[in-house]
């Protein structure tokens, strides 16, 4: 099976892939089924119709920052759904990018929308930017890794309309000074997967960590090993595409080497509940 769930569109203030046009590549691409998880980070950003105004990127204020128009992006996923049925399988999904002093704002919105899928990711923290190093400034290599996983944590046990965690070790992408040794925050990241498992919950490989010419998988093997060792089985793979030239990408590749690790089952969803599909 063929899929892709990590896929990003124009409702993402950091893509202009129109809806259709994925869907078309997709179908191009061979694809069975693609998931579309477009962005919401509040803390950092504010939604269309927020009383206050949109913020602005501060190193380019001509940039929006918004999340999902949602009722537009609700009614086009379920037209194209339609239109595409006997060619493809859509589903309807958001990226969450949570931050424990978000997680009410999260909650009513997961209640309005009859979401397939979610990805909870923590992309700041303390409404600090990882990819600016505005988080990491003023800290020590040990003291912003440890800070990221320690709010992942919190977020899990108190945050649960999800289904999977999205790529878990993304700090590592932005961090400066290098590879931090994997066993300084085992401990933590035991927690957070034992955390997870225990809710029923997976985790995704996110196959980015190609194009952003990192040297393991997103997660780490080490991660991915742990997490199998931990008991965990639900596991979904997604390129995290925001343009045409990501769409897919090392999804294949990604499914052989969760099967060389041990993984019998790739997961897709519908309405939230995980379905298993053999590697």
């Amino acid at each position: 099976m063929k899929i892709d769930y990590h896929v990003h569109t124009e409702y993402s203030d950091d893509s202009d892939y129109k809806m259709e046009e994925v869907v078309k590549d997709a179908i191009a691409l061979g694809l069975d089924e693609i998931c579309f998880t477009d962005h919401v980070d509040y803390g950092v950003k504010r939604d269309w119709n927020d009383p206050r105004g949109l913020l602005h990127r501060p190193d380019d204020p001509g940039v929006i920052l918004a999340n999902v128009d949602y009722p537009k992006y609700a009614a086009e996923i379920a037209k194209w759904k339609q239109l595409y049925k006997d060619r493809i399988t859509i589903k309807m999904g958001m990226e969450f990018g949570m931050q424990q002093h978000t997680i009410p704002a999260f909650e009513k919105l997961f209640r309005v929308y009859p979401f397939d899928f979610i990805i909870l990711s923590v992309h700041q923290v303390e409404d600090k930017e990882f990819w600016t190093q505005d988080f990491q400034k003023g800290r020590t290599q040990e003291e912003y890794n440890l800070r990221y996983y320690e709010e992942m944590l919190e977020v899990v046990r108190r945050y649960h309309n999800y289904s999977v965690l999205g790529h878990l070790d993304l700090i590592s992408r932005y961090d400066l000074a290098g590879i931090f040794p994997f066993e300084r925050v085992r401990p933590v990241v035991t927690e957070i997967l034992k955390t997870i498992i225990q809710d029923g919950k997976g985790i995704e490989v996110n196959t980015s960590s190609h194009r952003y010419g990192l040297k393991d998988l997103t997660p780490s093997m080490d991660i991915l090993r742990l997490y199998r060792e931990l008991g965990g089985r639900i596991i979904t793979v997604g390129s995290d595409s925001h343009r045409k030239e990501h769409l897919g990408t090392y999804i294949e590749e990604t499914m052989r080497e969760l099967k060389r690790l041990g993984f019998q089952e790739i997961y897709t969803f519908e309405k939230m509940v995980a379905i298993p599909h053999a590697l």
